[in-house]
This record gives C-alpha cells, sequence and structure tokens, in this order.
C-alpha cells in the first residue's frame, strides 16, 4: 500500500503523548472500504490462515482487546492496518518501503508459490492481527514481529510503527527475512513516506544492550556477506545499504518527507532553493529532527492531508506559474482509505483519531480505544455506497469538493475547524468524567468511554451531513444546465 507515516516523541509533542500516525493509501485504481472496530478476545483467531501468501500460524490463546481498521471485503484478507490494545501499546502497519537488487538478492522474498501451494511469508494483510494483541509495550511489538519475520520470511518490505504511552519504535523489513529497528528519540520526529527511511543504526547496540537499536540476528553477517555498507567514511547509512533513490523515488516519494520536514522545521534550511541540500529531490533529508515548536495533532493531520500548499508543485494552484503544479504526488491524496492518529497519553486514557478518505476535505475525529464497540456510525460501513457510514459521507464530501474547490473550500475550512473545537471539547468533559470515576468498575468507564465515542460520532455525522448538503449545492450550481433566470 502507498502510504505516509508521522511519528512524534513525546517531549515533541504537545501534550507529553507518544504519536504515531499513518495514511493508508489504496493501490491505484481502485478504493478499498474501511471500518472502524474493536475485536474482543473471543473473536482473534487462534489458527491463522493468510490469504495472499497461505501462511498459516498458530497464536497464542490469551489474546487481548484492540481496535482494528479492517477492509470491508475481506475477500483479500483482513488488513487490520492500525490499533491499540488493551495494555495501551499501539501499531500501525504497514508503510511499504522500498529496497535494493543486492539486498534481495542476498536475502529474496518469500512468496507463495501457486504451481506447488509453497506458502509465501508474512504481509500487510496479517501484521496488526498477529501481533497486535499480545504485546505489552511497544519494544515487545518489535521484538514479536522480529521473531515472526525470520520464522516466516515475508513477501514485500514494511515498515511499521510502534508505541506505547513512554515510547516509539520504527521497524522496517530487509529482504525476506531480516530486520532492523530503531527508537525515535522522546525530543524528535520522524517522516516517513513509501521509501526505507533510517539513516543511521548503531550495529553494537543492537546486537548488545539494545537500548536504541535492535536488528536480526543474522542482519550483520548479511550485510558483510553482500557488501552492503557503501559507506565511504566508515559510518553505516542504513539508507543507502538498503534502500532506493531511484527516479520514481524524487517524484513519488522524497518530496513528501520534505514537505514536512519543511513545516516543522522552517529555519533549518533554505527548503526552496535548487542547490540546497535539503530540495524536494534530496537524497540525504533527516530521517528525524527536533521541531521549532512542539507538534499537536491538528498538526499532523494537516501535514498528512497536505497537497503542497505554498508551494509551486500544488495541483490546486490558481494564480502565478502553475508549470509545476502536481509534479509531485500529495500527501493527502485522492486515494486515502483513512488516517489514524494513536495518542498514547501519559496517565491517562489512550485515544486513536480517525478519518476516512481524501485527508484534504475530511475531519478528524477521537475515541477512547478501551471500549467493547465503535459507534455504529464508524463500524458499519458497506461495500456499496451509502450516506449511512462515515466512510462513503466523507469519500462524497471529498470527491464533490475536489470538483467545486473555489467554491467549496470555506465550507470545508469552516467543518474542518468546527469538528476539531468540538471534539477537544468532548475529549475534556469525558476526560474529567473518567478522572472522578476512576474507583469504579471497569464496566463502568467502559460504559462511559462508549458514551463519549458515541456523543462524537453523532456529532460528526451531523457536521459531515451539514458540510455534505453545502457542496452539493455549489457543485450542483457548476452543472453544465444551469440558468440564471428563475421560474418562481
Amino acid at each position: 500500500m502507498s502510504c505516509t507515516t508521522i511519528l512524534v516523541g513525546s517531549q515533541a509533542s504537545y501534550d507529553g503523548s507518544c504519536m504515531i500516525a499513518r495514511n493508508d493509501d489504496t493501490g491505484a485504481g481502485s478504493y478499498s472500504p474501511k471500518k472502524f472496530i474493536v475485536v474482543l478476545p473471543d473473536q482473534q483467531p487462534r489458527h491463522y490462515v493468510s490469504k495472499i501468501s497461505h501462511v498459516e500460524i498458530e497464536l497464542p490463546d490469551d489474546p487481548m482487546r484492540y481496535t482494528s481498521m479492517p477492509s470491508v471485503d475481506s475477500s483479500k484478507g483482513i488488513w487490520a492496518a492500525a490499533g491499540i490494545n488493551s495494555a495501551g501499546v499501539s501499531m500501525t502497519a504497514t508503510e511499504t518501503i522500498t529496497s535494493n537488487p543486492r539486498v534481495l538478492g542476498a536475502d529474496p522474498l518469500v512468496v507463495y508459490d501457486p504451481k506447488t501451494k509453497t506458502p509465501g511469508g508474512i504481509g500487510e494483510e496479517d501484521l496488526v492481527v498477529i501481533t497486535l494483541p499480545y504485546i505489552h509495550s511497544a519494544r515487545e511489538g518489535v521484538i514479536r514481529l522480529g521473531e515472526l519475520s525470520m520464522k516466516y520470511g515475508t513477501y514485500e518490505m514494511n515498515g511499521i510503527a510502534f508505541a506505547d504511552e513512554n515510547e516509539i519504535w520504527w521497524f522496517e523489513s530487509i529482504g525476506g527475512h531480516n530486520w532492523m529497528a530503531k527508537r525515535v528519540n522522546p525530543n524528535e520526529y520522524v517522516v516517513m513516506p513509501n521509501q526505507l527511511g533510517i539513516d543511521s543504526f548503531d550495529f553494537e547496540d543492537a546486537t548488545g544492550d539494545q537500548i536504541n537499536y535492535i536488528c536480526s540476528a543474522t542482519l550483520p553477517e548479511l550485510v558483510k556477506k553482500a557488501h552492503l555498507d557503501l559507506s565511504m567514511n566508515g559510518i553505516f547509512n542504513p539508507r543507502d545499504a538498503f534502500g532506493s533513490a531511484d527516479d520514481s523515488d524524487h517524484v513519488y516519494n522524497t518530496p513528501r518527507a520534505w514537505y514536512m520536514l519543511r513545516r516543522l522545521n522552517p529555519h533549518a534550511a533554505n527548503w526552496d532553493a535548487n542547490e540546497t541540500d535539503f530540495g524536494p529531490q534530496s537524497d540525504t533529508l533527516p530521517w528525524s529532527m527536533v521541531p521549532e515548536k512542539k507538534i499537536t495533532v491538528e498538526e499532523v493531520k494537516y501535514l498528512l492531508s497536505s497537497h503542497y500548499q505554498g508551494t509551486p508543485y500544488d495541483p490546486y494552484l490558481n494564480y502565478g506559474d502553475r508549470s509545476n503544479c502536481g509534479k509531485y504526488r500529495p500527501i493527502g491524496i485522492n486515494r486515502t482509505a483513512f488516517l489514524s492518529v494513536s495518542q498514547l497519553r501519559k496517565d491517562m486514557e489512550p485515544i486513536e483519531w480517525v478519518a476516512f478518505a481524501s485527508n484534504a476535505f475530511n475531519v478528524l475525529i477521537p475515541f477512547y480505544t478501551n471500549v467493547n464497540e465503535m459507534p455504529e456510525y464508524l463500524s458499519n460501513t458497506t461495500i456499496e455506497v451509502s450516506t449511512d457510514n462515515f466512510y462513503w459521507v466523507s469519500r462524497l464530501i471529498g470527491a464533490m469538493a475536489d470538483a467545486s474547490y473555489s467554491h467549496s473550500l470555506i465550507f470545508i475550512e469552516r467543518y474542518q475547524e468546527n469538528v476539531a473545537a468540538k471534539s477537544h471539547q468532548i475529549l475534556d468533559k469525558y476526560d474529567v468524567l473518567l478522572a472522578k470515576n476512576k474507583n469504579e468498575s471497569e464496566q463502568t468507564l467502559i460504559e462511559i468511554r462508549q458514551a463519549a465515542n458515541q456523543e462524537v460520532a453523532d456529532m460528526a455525522k451531523a457536521e459531515s451531513a451539514k458540510v455534505l448538503d453545502q457542496v452539493l449545492y455549489e457543485l450542483s450550481n457548476q452543472m453544465k444546465n444551469s440558468y440564471a433566470r428563475s421560474d418562481a
């Protein structure tokens, strides 16, 4: 899947929370309707069978409850994508990343063979389901997924984020079996398009104390045997060794990282000069940086909605030189299925913020995750287009607002601001209520959280219906058979 990821360390966020966020973008030529649900322990499979690779995995008998963003059409698998479990650990999977022939020649991908019916390895379809229900920390997530990767192999290169209230880890697969993971510094943020991203790695720590780095036991030998270290100064760069930097990356991937870095650290470089080391096609953009100011949920949403506003590359630019409009792949693309922002708050309830469809036109709404069910407005997505669920309403709003952009933008901006403000109001109210009732039974607390979630869903439904009516009217006014004279 083509996606974009942002990771925000606790000291870099506005409220001290760890945040991991990812756009889940479908492939060209199709949409993949998504729903937001809770998976209870008795609903979790014990014998797991992958639809794509046909690999079969026996899972532990003690799964935890977790939230999930599965595909409505399960014919190609679950694709749970993102969630938070009842231990307050979050996972988002995956950011499809690139590799190179040297890596894939030395450690080939494990692909299903239909002729011999030999199973393949694990992949994006599987990862959340076989990992998230069984981990109690972000570090445990790295270890479990690493063990599964070594045992079963993988048929694709992926980046995966894990977070708890204390730390964030980023995991990248390397070839068919190997992998590496790096802890995000608490005062930094990370931006990830569809490229292998980690740009520094300490093998001594990874094979020793594992404080900030962990890797597969066979990775150091793979680097040596396949001559993967390309450094001239003895400083190992995994991006050079395991990743890619080809012409398509310079159009599809690196500009997205450039825009996010440019937004969060505007004074760190002359981002817009062609001769700078940090231009939209630079191969040396930093994987992580300390932001110039603390990062909010709204800033994460803005970045993952970006279409290069304020640059010559904005496809909606309607003035000046438009020769570079649409030159680079936007972050907030039309094919986004959902955005999930996991906010792991210190000593408070974890929150998962959710949006569906194109982020340029949608809204992000928050939900408590320690619940037994999600509101029907988000959990009842259908294959058929319908205005009864948040996914399709968001999709319809985006399609119509895009077609009437100059006329509908004001309604979209008000919609996004109103929903964001009301979301914080509801969260603040229920945070206080939960704190007052902290000594009550877990069932009572679940009922309070579910009441909060329903209030958020009802608010979003009302606001979405309002803006849907507005953008439909604006688009209708631009129909070719419109006529000014009224019959009245």
